[in-house]
């Protein structure tokens, strides 16, 4: 606990892993997105190797392509971090805590550290899965080259991870499945975006360390990213992961990253409460956000809300996408009213939407 390890190697003390991950190309660092001390590490981590190397970019799986102009406009210092959440489309994309990686953002807002968004639309990787990638016409790729082929033991990682949704019937043989073969072409593909999108960086910023945050399974055993790297062109890659006190020690193999950082245990913390839910199903038009459908029960159904009302206004605010309705009702405290201005067959409404008190 405390130190950085070199799987199949031994201890490694933090100067010496901290300056060998300075000098490289690309250094990725992976995650457990709903781990708390996975974010602080990578904070940690990057401020480090800011110290040791004043030029940085931040690159992300958290944002797609399409909202870069977001994170230009936050680095900058133009954007509040609600107008940053929103302008990045966070609910929608990404859809996790904000609050774990805030304040990894502001660090590189701070220091005028450039972000990169290195992902794609999620549409185009489901669409992959269920298409297949040359089902795709080129204009649908986001610009994203053909991925190198999966080595054998990725295959095998990827048909384990496959293999555990109760839905897929697990065989020798389902290796072979165009279904199987499918979701690995996905999931190389989405590998393959984010390399490029680091590649990218690294030819625009020749002079600077380009660090990619992810999640971990996109970097361990030099399987997905650092595989596409390679096949890329780019030398001098390191990986670090933390590694958990209740990780299966089964797992840390060598190869498994450049080295480890060993997190000490944390005590789980009560669940938190659920957050609000409306119950509505909605979408995005250009009046405001529409009402899909309301579902039996809800808070929706209780305030009065009906399929095809248009909501404009929240608490105040006007909502223009979906992302900025979710937002306010996640904020919204239990026990309190939520005051909603619609339009209902082009005449307007308003309606109190009312959140129970948690017992």
């Amino acid at each position: 606990e405390g130190a950085w390890t070199v799987p199949g190697s031994g201890r490694i003390a933090a100067p010496e892993i901290l300056a060998r991950a300075a000098k490289a190309r690309v250094v990725l660092l992976g995650e457990s997105h709903e781990n708390a001390d996975h974010h602080r590490w990578e904070l940690h981590t990057v401020a480090a190797l800011a110290a040791l190397q004043p030029k940085l970019v931040l690159g992300f799986e958290m944002f797609p392509r399409r909202v870069q102009a977001a994170l230009d406009r936050w680095i900058a210092g133009s954007l509040s971090e609600q107008e940053f959440l929103n302008a990045s489309d966070w609910s929608q994309v990404w859809g996790y805590d904000a609050a774990f990686y805030l304040p990894l953002f502001h660090f590189a807002r701070l220091n005028r550290i450039p972000m990169v968004a290195l992902n794609v639309e999620r549409d185009f990787v489901r669409a992959v899965g269920a298409k297949g990638l040359a089902a795709l016409p080129p204009e649908k790729r986001e610009g994203v080259s053909d991925p190198a082929a999966a080595s054998e033991a990725y295959l095998a990682r990827l048909f384990d991870a496959y293999a555990l949704h109760p839905e897929k019937k697990a065989s020798a043989a389902a290796r072979t499945d165009p279904e199987f073969r499918r979701f690995v072409e996905a999931q190389l593909v989405w590998d393959r975006a984010m390399a490029q999108a680091l590649a990218e960086a690294v030819a625009r910023n020749p002079d600077a360390l380009i660090v990619g945050v992810m999640g971990s399974r996109h970097i361990a055993h030099g399987d997905g990213v650092p595989h596409q790297l390679e096949s890329l062109g780019i030398q001098r890659v390191v990986s670090l992961l933390p590694w958990d006190h209740e990780a299966d020690c089964n797992d840390f193999t060598a190869g498994l990253a450049s080295a480890v950082y060993g997190l000490p245990y944390t005590q789980p913390a009560p669940a938190a409460p659920a957050p609000p839910l409306l119950g509505i199903q909605i979408e995005t038009i250009a009046d405001g956000v529409r009402v899909l459908a309301v579902t039996p029960g809800s808070i929706g159904e209780a305030t009065g809300l009906q399929a095809e009302d248009v909501l404009t206004e929240v608490a105040g605010s006007a909502v223009k996408t979906t992302g900025e309705l979710k937002a306010i009702v996640v904020r919204t405290a239990p026990g309190t009213w939520l005051p909603l201005k619609a339009k209902r067959k082009g005449q307007p409404i308003e309606l109190t939407a009312k959140f129970p008190a948690i017992k």
